[in-house]
C-alpha cells in the first residue's frame, strides 16, 4: 500500500504548521475529488460575509440556522459550491462522506436555507485544486496531514477551532502542533 492511499474523496486534508501563506494557512480541506488527472476540495475552515442578490438569495426568506458560508478556496471564487446533509436530491449530489453530500441546485438552496429545520449547510465560494500527482507529492513532503472526514467535524465544529481540534484529535506530535501559537513572536 503506497504511504498516500488515503487520499480520497471525503479525507479530510490539515496543513502543516510549515504552511504559512494565504488561504493555506492552518486550513482544513475537504478532498471532493482524487484521481490519477487532478484533485478538488473546499477550505471548510475559512468564514467569508457575502451579501446575495434578492432573486438568490433574500435575507428574509434565509431562516435556516444551519447554513454557513465558507471561502472555499483559491479558484473560481464567484462559483458556488454547496455541502449538505440532505439525501433528498440524489441525481444532483455526489456522496462525499457519511451523511455529507456536494451539490443542489438553485431551487434546492433556496428551500434549503428557508427552513428553518432545513439540512445543515456550507455554501462555499470557490475551490483549491491540484494538477495530477500534486497532492502526493505534497502529501509526501510533508505539507498535509490526513483525517477521516465526518459530518460532526465538517458541520459542528467551529471554524476558527477547527485546525487545532482535528490535530488534537489526531494524537501525539500532531496534539503538539495544534498548540504553536499562530503568531510565534507571541512565544
Amino acid at each position: 500500500m503506497t504511504p498516500y492511499a488515503s487520499l480520497e474523496k471525503g479525507t479530510l486534508l490539515v496543513a502543516s504548521p510549515e504552511i504559512l501563506d494565504s488561504i493555506f494557512f492552518r486550513s482544513v480541506i475537504l478532498l471532493c475529488d482524487h484521481s490519477t488527472i487532478g484533485s478538488f476540495g473546499l477550505v471548510l475552515n475559512k468564514p467569508l460575509e457575502v451579501e446575495f442578490p434578492d432573486e438568490i438569495l433574500s435575507s428574509e426568506t434565509m431562516i435556516n440556522p444551519q447554513m454557513q458560508i465558507r471561502n472555499g478556496g483559491i479558484l473560481q471564487p464567484n462559483q458556488m459550491m454547496l455541502i449538505h446533509t440532505s439525501n433528498a436530491i440524489p441525481d444532483q449530489t455526489l456522496p462525499l462522506t457519511d451523511n455529507v453530500f456536494l451539490g443542489g441546485d438553485l431551487d434546492f438552496l433556496q428551500q434549503a436555507t428557508s427552513s428553518s429545520n432545513g439540512p445543515k449547510m456550507l455554501l462555499c465560494f470557490g475551490y483549491v485544486g491540484w494538477a495530477a500527482g500534486q497532492l502526493e507529492k505534497e502529501f509526501l513532503e510533508g505539507d498535509w496531514f490526513i483525517h477521516p472526514s465526518s459530518e460532526q467535524l465538517i458541520f459542528d465544529t467551529p471554524p476558527e477551532k477547527m485546525w487545532q481540534t482535528i490535530l488534537r484529535e489526531m494524537g501525539g506530535k500532531y496534539a503538539t502542533y495544534s498548540m504553536i501559537p499562530e503568531d510565534l513572536s507571541l512565544n
